[in-house]
């Protein structure tokens, strides 16, 4: 027997859209608007690992690894791992360092660039 845990180099939570068809809680999704400086709460299944020593980038998920671009630089500030109905969760905060809505490569790996 094992521990299950997955290391993740960025935060991947689904479009708000998700969260307004009633399939998602708010936290499992990126905010309609997101706003430089501004912190939210991030909510995913199973237990996670997340880089807490500098920025790293948000992005949209489908599911199965289907991931946009980076939509987002961010500081994940705590992570937390409880467990809900038998069920694994990751849970935290994080804070927007910068938006991107330019098209432009922001993130080259773990290296912002």
């Amino acid at each position: 027997m094992g521990i299950q845990v997955e290391y993740n180099p960025d935060l991947a939570l689904r479009d708000y859209s998700e969260y307004t068809a009633g399939r998602r809680q708010r936290e499992e999704c990126v905010p309609i608007k997101l706003a430089r400086g501004k912190k939210y709460i991030f909510l995913k299944r199973g237990q996670r690992n997340y880089y807490l020593d500098g920025e790293q980038p948000l992005l949209i998920t489908k599911g199965n690894q289907i991931l946009s671009k980076p939509i987002a630089s961010i500081v994940i500030l705590e992570a937390t791992h409880f467990k809900l109905k038998g069920e694994t969760y990751t849970k935290g905060v994080y804070a927007v360092k910068q938006v991107f809505n330019d098209g432009k490569i922001h993130f080259d790996g773990f290296a912002k660039v």
